[in-house]
């Protein structure tokens, strides 16, 4: 971070106090932009009813960090910068509320949309003190004496703003489209004859940039674990873009042979990858393959479904077992599933064929081998 060098005995300048006030401002954008990134992200502005309740909604206390130019207009008697780009952090140490109010039709409602921008303004204007330089002796009330005031604050806020939606029946109405140079954090939904405000109110936008994880809670590597049992959808958490996925196929039934054992079931592929891109809030569809189904009859085993982590993974379910009812000297294993879409592509094992002489099915495939019937 640079320093102001000053000496004993030279006449101290304004510029002094403001490049001191700049270079501490560029150094806390650097470590800022080194454990943030660039991106925008919100901490605190936390959304809550009014107390006692009432149709309006408070704003907390937080803090927005954005890129933006060193300063968009001359600092006091430093030029503006406006070619160089650093993190900025807008403060709110004082809550802010917003009234609210319900359509006037019934069966109506309206979605409120709450975004928030960085801001930066001068502002605290104060008539300063001079001093006559023809006659040091003689104070001055402002510049030249003429009383005028001079902000001489440069303040760092989060500008919040309430965005009504158009009313309309409910379950229909639609928020409004964030504006640009904003970012969307709640929505806040009113209902015809609604008096206040409740929790349930108050939905966070998926794609709200808030904070998700403060230094302690950090650990290395991937910090949650979501398992899917059943199909299902994966919504994106708030600061995820970025996720490792492991799917496992399922795996093949064995066959049912009329007068011999069967060939074992194939398993199903093993895939995990590791997926970036990905934006808070989307939505991807997740379907876990079921194992073959047995066959009721004498017949090949069912196969196994692939599971799919929408279009960016796929681990392909094993096939079923040979059977029936043919005179064979052995029935063949299920193959083993294929694996798509990710870094490590595992195929399932081949379910073993079954030995006739010693009037054994076939293991199924996958490690633990299920042993076959006799």
């Amino acid at each position: 971070m640079d320093r102001n060098i000053v000496y004993p005995g030279s006449i101290p300048l304004d510029s002094d106090i403001l490049s001191t006030n700049r270079n501490a401002m560029v150094g806390l954008a650097a470590l800022s932009a080194a454990t943030l990134g660039t991106g925008t992200v919100v901490d605190g502005l936390a959304c809550t009813p009014t107390v006692p309740a009432s149709l309006a909604v408070v704003v907390g206390a937080g803090s927005i960090t954005q890129l933006s130019s060193v300063d968009a207009t001359s600092y006091g008697s430093l030029a503006a910068d406006l070619t160089d780009q650093i993190v900025k952090t807008g403060i709110n140490l004082q809550a802010t509320s917003f009234p609210l109010a319900a359509p006037n039709s019934s069966g109506q409602s309206i979605n409120y949309l709450i975004e928030a921008a960085f801001a930066e303004s001068d502002a605290d204007p104060v008539v300063l003190p001079y001093v006559n330089a023809a006659n040091p002796t003689q104070p001055y009330s402002g510049p030249a004496n003429s009383g005028t005031a001079q902000n001489t604050m440069r303040v760092q806020r989060v500008q919040l703003q309430v965005k009504p939606g158009a009313a309309a029946s409910s379950g229909t109405q639609a928020t409004p489209a964030v504006d640009a140079g904003w970012v969307g954090l709640y929505v806040v939904t009113v209902n015809y004859g609604q008096i206040a405000v409740t929790a349930a109110s108050i939905a966070l936008l998926p794609q709200a940039p808030f904070l998700s994880y403060k230094l302690p809670a950090l650990r290395p590597g991937f910090a949650n674990q979501q398992v899917f049992t059943g199909s299902g959808t994966f919504v994106v958490p708030n600061g995820v873009s970025v996720v490792k996925v492991s799917a496992i196929g399922g795996g093949g039934a064995g066959g049912y042979h009329s007068t011999m054992p069967s060939g074992g079931g194939g398993a199903g592929a093993q895939v995990t990858g590791i997926i970036s891109g990905l934006t808070p809030g989307q939505a991807i569809p997740v379907t876990v393959g079921a194992g073959g189904a047995a066959p009721g009859a004498y017949g090949n085993g069912g196969s196994g479904g692939a599971s799919n982590f929408g279009g960016f993974i796929s681990a392909g379910g094993g096939t079923g077992g040979n059977g029936g009812t043919a005179a064979n000297f052995a029935n063949a294993g299920g193959a083993g599933g294929q694996g798509f879409g990710g870094q490590v592509n595992m195929a399932g094992a081949v379910g073993t064929d079954s030995i006739v002489v010693a009037c054994r099915g076939g293991d199924g495939g996958g490690p633990g081998n299920g042993r076959g019937a006799s």
